[in-house]
């Protein structure tokens, strides 16, 4: 018996193929696709302090819109107050309550909570001002910053701190408050070299050299506009060198050619028809202490340095200063900072005052 064959009607096999057509596709769309690369998170900054920080604390605009102008867009300012003001847009979020006692904040463990929220990757500290007011003895302030690192490092251990030297207080109700910030001042550069790691730096900015309470504040405590401006550009380089630092590899600190390991800065300070007065800060950017720095400046459009202080001048042929150390500031713990001045005269035509401004350091 022949075995029986079952075929499908010829009319049937087209609509097969067609089905198998429009099913492909679908099939296709189903496989597994490539994962996209995630794109690295922004750097979370918190500015963590009292009224100096928070109210309204507008040296945070000047540092946000400066590192926005120069290319640090890949940031984000947090803290669980929002902006304040201050007239010019800029991410205003912020940790500084005015009023607050940095030993309030440790002993009240006021601090965790707020890191939880905000979850920083940098802070950027000025706190202790209304301690000192309340004559609070140096070493609890400094239990109480130890306090905060700690919280600062269970939060994230790879924080990177940075902590000011407190801009002067010279209020008319204390009379006493001014050598109190220089007293306290003083022992800061000790505690931070005790208590900084190459995991999580504690890196010192000095925001009090230079500050004058009679004119970059406008209560003897919290600063004006001026006031504002020399915070700000205190806390620029510093912060930038973290910034631009591999927190995986943070090479020799000591190193001239590591570029954390020495931060100039130029300023005009006032400007005239022929010439300017012109500032140069040297901040030691790495972890350890510094015997001695020289500063390169080449002003721009011709200009010449004519008289220096604060340091020693060396003029070359086509108008480069080189700046060395004067005898009393020359060594500079980490995070600490010298300021020198100088007059430059300019030809008719020259532009706003600018310079390039690089500067080396020798280990202590």
């Amino acid at each position: 018996m022949r075995g029986t064959r079952h075929c499908l009607p010829l009319r049937i096999i087209p609509l097969l193929a067609l089905l198998g057509t429009l099913l492909l596709p679908v099939g296709t769309a189903l496989a597994p696709r490539a994962a996209a690369a995630p794109q690295a998170a922004p750097v979370r900054i918190m500015p963590l302090g009292d009224s100096i920080t928070g109210s309204p604390g507008c040296w945070r605009a000047l540092l946000w819109n400066r590192l926005q102008a120069t290319g640090y867009t890949d940031i984000d300012f947090v803290g669980t107050l929002p902006p304040q003001g201050c007239g010019q847009a800029h991410d205003g979020d912020n940790e500084g309550h005015g009023g607050e006692l940095v030993t309030n904040v440790a002993d009240q463990n006021l601090l965790p909570g707020r890191l939880a929220a905000t979850l920083p990757d940098i802070v950027v500290m000025h706190f202790g001002t209304n301690d000192v007011w309340s004559s609070i003895a140096p070493d609890r302030i400094l239990a109480a910053y130890s306090k905060l690192v700690q919280q600062m490092r269970a939060s994230n251990p790879d924080m990177r701190i940075l902590v000011a030297q407190l801009i002067p207080m010279n209020p008319s109700s204390c009379p006493g408050c001014a050598q109190r910030v220089v007293d306290f001042n003083a022992r800061i550069p000790d505690w931070a070299r005790a208590t900084g790691t190459s995991r999580s730096p504690v890196t010192v900015v000095d925001q009090w050299t230079g500050f004058d309470t009679a004119t970059d504040t406008y209560d003897g405590v919290h600063p004006s506009a001026s006031g504002d401006e020399k915070i700000a550009a205190r806390w620029y380089p510093a912060l930038t060198a973290l910034l631009d630092a591999d927190p995986a590899d943070p090479g020799d600190p000591t190193d001239p050619g590591d570029p954390a390991g020495c931060i100039a800065s130029f300023r005009a300070v006032s400007v005239w028809q022929g010439g300017y007065q012109g500032e140069v800060t040297v901040t030691n950017g790495s972890s350890a202490a510094v015997s001695a720095w020289t500063a390169t400046v080449t002003p721009a459009d011709g200009a010449r340095i004519g008289q220096l202080w604060n340091g020693t001048l060396t003029t070359g042929a086509d108008g480069t200063a080189t700046v060395t150390n004067a005898s009393w500031n020359g060594t500079l713990a980490p995070g600490a900072s010298a300021t020198f001045g100088f007059i430059a005269s300019t030809p008719a035509a020259a532009g706003a005052p600018s310079a390039d401004v690089s500067c080396t350091t020798r280990a202590a």
